[in-house]
């Protein structure tokens, strides 16, 4: 799994807006979703190479090589074709960035 938090340093301070510049400038498409507690997408491959970002909440992305949760700042590169799961943990919705690149 290939995760990217966000760096202050690096990447400024963090903002939805400069989350969604920052996927923009690496060529992705974003859109934003908003996902309710218990929120669950069972295992499912996609097409086109994804990056998972988390604006607010906490989203356990599930992979062959392991589970990680995604929090705000935190990016999952999603290559196509790979299975994977996701699902919304504790009680918070997720606010995520879905980015998607042909």
């Amino acid at each position: 799994m290939a995760l990217e938090r966000w760096d202050p340093a690096r990447d400024g301070a963090f903002s939805e807006a400069a989350f969604r510049r920052k996927l923009e400038k690496k060529g992705y498409r974003v859109a934003r979703y908003v996902y309710s507690p218990g929120t669950y997408f069972p295992p499912h491959t996609h097409g086109t190479d994804k990056i998972d970002g988390v604006v607010s909440g906490q989203f356990r992305m599930t992979t062959p090589e392991g589970s990680v949760i995604l929090e705000a700042g935190d990016a999952l590169y999603v290559p196509r074709g790979l299975e994977h799961s996701a699902e919304v943990v504790g009680d918070d919705p997720v606010v995520s960035f879905d980015a998607a690149k042909d």
